[in-house]
C-alpha cells in the first residue's frame, strides 16, 4: 500500500485517571498483558513488544520503541507487510481525567474495512477501538470485555451486565438509545424480516435483515454474507444481572481476521457502561465538524 493511498487512523478517549497512571498502563509489561495482549515485554528505551492471538499479525512481536516521554508513547509496528507508526499522546483534562489520542499510519480507511477489504491493515481501526475500550475499563477497575482471537473463526463473547435484560434489549432496539452508546445512527423495522440499517435506510442500500427477534431475550441480524455475516445477541437474566452472549457466524471464513467482530466487541464495552453507569458519558471523544474541516 502506498503512503498516499493510506489514511491515518485517529481516535480519542477519556479516562478517569491522571496522566501518570495512564502512561504506566501504556509502558509496563504487566499492565499491557492485562488490557492489550497475551504477551508483552518492555525494557525502555530498547524494547517495547506485544504479541498473541488477539494482536494483528501477532504470532510474534513486530514492534520497536520510537519515543517515550511523560505524555507521548510511539513505536514502529510491522503489520500487514508495512512499517506502520503508532503514537499515543496524553493530555490532562483535569487532575483526575486524561484524554488519550491514538493514531496509526497505513490504515486503509473505514470504508475499506466495512467492505471486508484491506487485509490485516483494515482490522487496525476496530482492533484499537476494542483495545482502548479495555484500557479504559482496566484503568477504572471495571471488568474487561473479552479480547478477540484473530486466529479463530469461532467468534463468541460473553459478558455479565449489572442491568435487566429489558433495559439492555431496549438499548439495542431503540434507535435513539443505540446511537447514544454506539456513536452512530441506525434505523430498523422491529420485526422478523425487517430491515436494520447502520446509517439509516437512505444511506445504506444493503441493510441487514432481522431474522430472529424475541423481545427481551434475543436478536439476530443477517448482513447477507458480508464480512459481518450473522450477528446474534442473546440475553439471560438472573438475580438482577444479565449475561449477554454475542456470536458472529456465516461470514466468509476465507477472509480473516474478521474486522466487524472487533467493532462489536468495543461496542459491547460501551453498551455495558451505558446501562450500568447512572452518570454515563461516552468514552470516545468525537471531533466536531469544525475540528474535522480541512484547513483552507
Amino acid at each position: 500500500m502506498s503512503e498516499q493511498l493510506a489514511e491515518p487512523l485517529t481516535m480519542s478517549a477519556r479516562l478517569a485517571a491522571p496522566v501518570s497512571r495512564v502512561r504506566a498502563a501504556l509502558t509496563e509489561a504487566g499492565e499491557l498483558r492485562a488490557w492489550l495482549s497475551e504477551h508483552a515485554e518492555v525494557d525502555l528505551p530498547n524494547r517495547f513488544a506485544f504479541w498473541g492471538p488477539s494482536i494483528p499479525d501477532g504470532a510474534e512481536p513486530h514492534q520497536r520503541p520510537l519515543t517515550v516521554t511523560d505524555t507521548e508513547v510511539s513505536f514502529a509496528w510491522q503489520v500487514g507487510g508495512e512499517e506502520t507508526t503508532v503514537e499515543f499522546t496524553l493530555a490532562e483534562e483535569s487532575a483526575d481525567t486524561t484524554v488519550l489520542t491514538a493514531s496509526q499510519s497505513h490504515f486503509p480507511g473505514w470504508g475499506v474495512a466495512a467492505s471486508g477489504g484491506g487485509g490485516v491493515l483494515a482490522v487496525l481501526g476496530t482492533f484499537w477501538a476494542a483495545a482502548i475500550a479495555n484500557l479504559v475499563e482496566h484503568i477504572e477497575g471495571r471488568p474487561l470485555t473479552p479480547r478477540g482471537d484473530l486466529t479463530s473463526a469461532d467468534l463468541k463473547a460473553e459478558v455479565v451486565i449489572a442491568a435487566s435484560a429489558e433495559k439492555i434489549y431496549d438499548a439495542l432496539m431503540d434507535p435513539a438509545k443505540f446511537a447514544e452508546w454506539f456513536g452512530y445512527p441506525i434505523e430498523l423495522e422491529p420485526h422478523v424480516g425487517g430491515r436494520w440499517a447502520m446509517g439509516g435506510f437512505e444511506n445504506n442500500p444493503s441493510p441487514a435483515k432481522i431474522v430472529e427477534l424475541e423481545p427481551g431475550r434475543a436478536l439476530t441480524l443477517d448482513f447477507g454474507g458480508s464480512s459481518y455475516g450473522l450477528n446474534s445477541w442473546e440475553l439471560a437474566e438472573s438475580d438482577g444481572k444479565t449475561r449477554l452472549t454475542f456470536m458472529a457466524s456465516g461470514f466468509n471464513r476465507d477472509n480473516p481476521p474478521y474486522a466487524g467482530w472487533l467493532g462489536w466487541i468495543s461496542g459491547i464495552a460501551e453498551l455495558r457502561r451505558y446501562v450500568e453507569m447512572p452518570d454515563w458519558r461516552m468514552t470516545w471523544i468525537v471531533p466536531t465538524e469544525e475540528e474535522t474541516r480541512p484547513a483552507e
